[in-house]
């Protein structure tokens, strides 16, 4: 699935409109948990056909479509399907994630129906009775490479600086990039974003330290505001465009970064790092997740899958304490920023464990696809 995103132009009341179909939205996902917990519904197909009880039951629910109703059981269901496997796990505490009920919406999922888009894909109308009308769209790509029938879900998001509509487009991105012979192994840490088995060093951004001046300036001001106040209500709009531009930040940083790493090198080998459990450090959290290591993943495996290269995740551990050249384990603090072993291997500590975890990922390595010895065999 491909997801394109548009900026929203409309009217005041279009607005309006939206945050109506928003709150209908939540509506049907809390009354599908409440039915869930009261024990009405043991699968999805109970909360679907609920969907249009409640739409005879409450006049503005009928307002929206059928489907974007059950798309919103659909979320709730997600969730409680995510509670069973987790507890078939034997996960405890409040990672089992039981269901909660939605406090404050910021999207609604259409899928098939109750929208069109015009002849030159430059708006979109939704057609249920909610109002929304006609919205312009504007944004970097083309829906004309696409037809109608590949688009199978749309999404109105709200956020702090303004209303978003996006398309779920079912299309397997797949691009081709010249063949490097060039295999790699990246070693992230907090002094810099990342150092590879090259000894290249990328510097780490630090987006929240950049800004985090102006947040807590934003901050301060909600705070002084009265609760359920006008001022107060501003005041939250622009704490939340601070931290929607920090988060921007991160993810053009990752993107970047992760397309330039994957079309380099045919082979990427990286650490198979928890960062839920490393972010419990309380000295180290804030500046863990201002790094964005898990995001930064998550777009070298994406688009290792588009570009058809190897991504290896290894097991982290001991690579920094682990000798490069013979092997040996070196014990050193977290402040000791050089790797000196008996061998006579002195190199930076980074770049000592950028080697290793290549030489881990070149090692789990194998033969791949039909072996002679099964044929042998047989």
């Amino acid at each position: 699935m491909l997801t394109l995103e548009f900026k929203i132009y409309a009217k005041p009341n279009q607005f309006q409109a939206i945050d109506e179909a928003i709150r209908i939205c939540q509506f049907i996902r809390n009354k599908s948990i409440r039915l869930w917990m009261d024990g009405g519904a043991k699968s999805w197909f109970d909360l679907s056909k609920y969907c249009a009880i409640w739409a005879k039951e409450f006049d503005f629910a009928n307002k929206l479509g059928a489907m974007a109703r059950q798309a919103s059981a659909e979320r709730a269901w997600a969730s409680i399907s995510r509670f069973h496997e987790n507890v078939k796990k034997g996960i405890k505490g409040k990672k089992v994630g039981f269901p909660q009920f939605q406090k404050d919406c910021r999207s609604v999922e259409y899928k098939t129906n109750s929208w069109k888009l015009s002849a030159d894909r430059k708006s979109i109308t939704f057609t249920d009775k909610c109002g929304i009308g006609r919205l312009k769209l504007k944004g970097t790509r083309d829906l004309n490479f696409y037809q109608p029938e590949q688009i199978k879900r749309v999404r109105l998001v709200k956020r702090a600086d303004g209303y978003y509509t996006q398309f779920c487009i079912q299309v397997d991105r797949i691009e081709l990039a010249p063949s490097t012979g060039k295999t790699i192994g990246l070693d992230v840490g907090l002094k810099e974003f990342y150092t590879d088995s090259n000894g290249e060093m990328i510097p780490n951004p630090r987006f929240l330290r950049q800004g985090e001046v102006q947040l807590k300036r934003a901050q301060r001001l909600v705070s002084r505001k009265t609760k359920g106040s006008s001022n107060r209500r501003k005041a939250r709009v622009i704490l939340g465009k601070r931290h929607l531009k920090i988060s921007r930040q991160r993810k053009d940083h990752a993107i970047k970064l992760a397309r330039c790493v994957i079309t380099s090198n045919d082979v990427v080998v990286y650490e198979d790092l928890r960062v839920s459990n490393l972010v419990k450090n309380h000295c180290l959290a804030n500046s863990i997740s201002d790094a964005s290591w898990y995001q930064f993943r998550m777009f070298l495996e994406y688009f290792g899958k588009v570009f058809g290269r190897i991504t290896i995740a290894v097991n982290p551990a001991c690579t920094s304490q682990e000798c490069s050249k013979c092997g040996e384990i070196v014990k050193k603090s977290l402040s000791t920023r050089t790797h000196i072993c008996k061998c006579g291997c002195e190199i930076d500590r980074d770049h000592n464990a950028a080697i290793n975890i290549l030489n881990r990922g070149i090692g789990t390595t194998g033969h791949v696809g039909t072996s002679i010895l099964e044929i042998v065999n047989a």
